[in-house]
Order: C-alpha cells, then structure tokens, then sequence
C-alpha cells in the first residue's frame, strides 16, 4: 500500500506544479503578483483529474504564490481566483488599464448606424 500512497502523492505534487506554474505565468508583472486568476478549459480538468483533486491542488499552488485562493465551476470550467485585498496604487493602476481599453474598443467600434433612440 505504500507504494500506492507515493505514487498519489507525487501525481498531486505534479498537479501542483502545473498549475503553480500556469497561475504565475496568467500573472502580469505590471501588478506586482496581484489580480491573479486562471481558467482552465472542460479538456484541462479532464486531463487533470477529479475537480475535488484540482480544486485542492490549486489552494495548495496559491499558497506557494500567496494568494488568497478561490476556485469556482462556471459552465463546466474552473476558475482560479486570488481574492487577497489589493493595494491601492495596484488598484488605480488596473483601473486606469481597464479605461484605457474600453477607450480603446469605442475608438476603434464602427459606429452601429441600425441603433435608433
């Protein structure tokens, strides 16, 4: 039985690995380590095993990166959250990037000619 018991642990310790790995990389440097989330895809969590093991497998890979970790099942895919407290100037930060895109998307939207008021 022992064996078998390795074998598991060293399969979960590969899993953690992983996904530590693709949680640092969904990482931008710009926020320092913070709005860190991952997605993973129905083919993933299916390559990946159970979702109670990749559920478990994440916490454990948030806390080597210390983020508050969350985890949630949207349409049959898992989503991996970090939901620590942001500091302010990340925070502005962020904001001003998400203005600066939506800015971005009106200016380069075609005007819609069929909207009438």
């Amino acid at each position: 039985m022992p064996a078998k018991d390795e074998l598991a642990r060293r399969r979960y310790e590969k899993l953690v690995g992983r996904l530590e790995s693709l949680m640092r990389a969904a990482l931008k440097p710009k926020y320092e380590g913070h709005y860190g989330q991952l997605i993973l895809g129905a083919d993933d969590l299916a390559e990946m095993g159970e979702l109670t093991d990749v559920r478990r497998a994440t916490r454990e890979a948030g806390r080597r990166l210390s983020w508050k970790t969350t985890t949630r099942l949207v349409d049959g895919r898992p989503f991996v959250l970090d939901e620590r407290e942001v500091p302010k100037r990340i925070e502005r930060l962020a904001g001003d990037a998400a203005a600066a895109a939506t800015d971005r998307f009106w200016e380069e939207s075609p005007p819609n000619t069929s909207f009438k008021a």
